[in-house]
């Protein structure tokens, strides 16, 4: 009986030591950087920030290509398994449009994908580079080929943008990041509704950035689109530090409640994921991770991220959502919102 118990205080001991070490949540697939430009099917400096789903049991991703010009358009690429053999679109999948969408003018970026169960079609938020600033635009699909764009939803300056997958009391969601006025020298994660996809309101602050030398003070945005889970909408967001020697780009959790995603349940102290690796601090703009989209494995419960690595690359990390749901309820609750 005596063994029993002290196996018991051991697998208790081991549980709490997982939790307490962030750092060890996501693990970085051996075979990094998975994908970059070299495996392009026509010129292109860099590929990054690309938005993921699955389509059918084959897992696609929404490609942030960079040109030599500087300009950045969108290219699908496709793996069974979702970390090798990629099939990529031999020309670009979406290109900008300024013709009929003049504020794509200097290119379309950072793709997010949802999909939307109700209207049986996927949601692409991305931002699109205007002469104004940088702006949230939507582009709806159904096979990534053909896309109805339905032109910018938010003013600029507005980035980091993603809908969550259903309703809440008829209204679409979305979360993005506004950045025309600084307050207080703090850019911060907001929500909006809407009724129709189309126009926004009821706009306000989620997330605040905090202050001082935090990780995640002064600025933060979404990294990937919310994911739904049995103890709430998982949030992994991105927090940039300014140093001496440039920023750095890490990413924490947070977790908002289900019905009611204005609630923020828990949100991590700590960074879960940074640059570490010669490929996440060495490139166009080092000392960065930036994630656009996850996919989760229902059957196995691993979460597979898919992230820019340097605005050069596209590493993958995985974790598993048990593991990143123990560690998110052990954080603290926040305060609440003092705008």
């Amino acid at each position: 009986m005596e063994k029993k118990e002290k196996r018991k205080g051991a697998k208790k001991v081991s549980m709490e030591k997982k939790i307490l070490q962030p750092h060890q949540l996501f693990q970085r697939h051996p075979s990094n950087p998975i994908l970059n430009a070299k495996a392009w099917p026509y010129p292109a400096n860099s590929v990054f920030n690309a938005g993921a789903t699955l389509v059918g049991d084959e897992t696609l991703l929404l490609v942030r290509v960079e040109d030599c010009r500087g300009i950045s358009h969108l290219t699908v690429a496709r793996s069974e398994d979702g970390i090798t053999n990629w099939q990529i679109d031999r020309h670009p999948t979406l290109w900008p449009n300024p013709q009929e969408y003049p504020e794509e003018i200097w290119g379309i970026e950072d793709p997010r994908i949802i999909w939307l169960e109700e209207r049986e079609e996927w949601a692409i938020t991305y931002v699109a580079y205007s002469r104004g600033g940088p702006l949230v635009s939507l582009a709806l699909t159904k096979d990534f080929k053909n896309f109805q764009r339905m032109g910018p939803v938010m003013p600029p300056e507005d980035k980091d943008a993603a809908l969550f997958p259903r309703r809440f009391g008829g209204r679409w969601a979305m979360i993005h990041r506004p950045s025309t006025a600084f307050f207080q020298g703090r850019v911060h994660i907001w929500l909006s509704f809407s009724p129709d996809l189309k126009h926004w309101g009821d706009h306000q602050i989620l997330i605040e950035s905090r202050e001082g030398g935090w990780w995640d003070a002064n600025k933060i945005g979404l990294s990937p689109p919310p994911l739904e889970t049995e103890k709430g909408w998982l949030i992994l967001y991105h927090g940039v530090k300014q140093t001496a020697a440039g920023c750095i780009y890490r990413l924490g959790l947070a977790l908002l409640d289900l019905e009611d995603p204005r609630r923020v349940l828990r949100r991590s102290d700590t960074w879960v994921f940074g640059p570490e690796a010669p490929y996440e601090r060495i490139g166009d703009v080092g000392d960065v991770v930036f994630p656009c989209g996850w996919i989760l494995d229902k059957k196995t419960g691993e979460v597979r991220l898919y992230y820019g690595a340097a605005d050069t690359c596209i590493g993958l990390a995985t974790a598993d959502l048990q593991d990143l749901l123990d560690f998110v309820m052990s954080c603290p609750e926040p305060p609440k919102c003092s705008f």
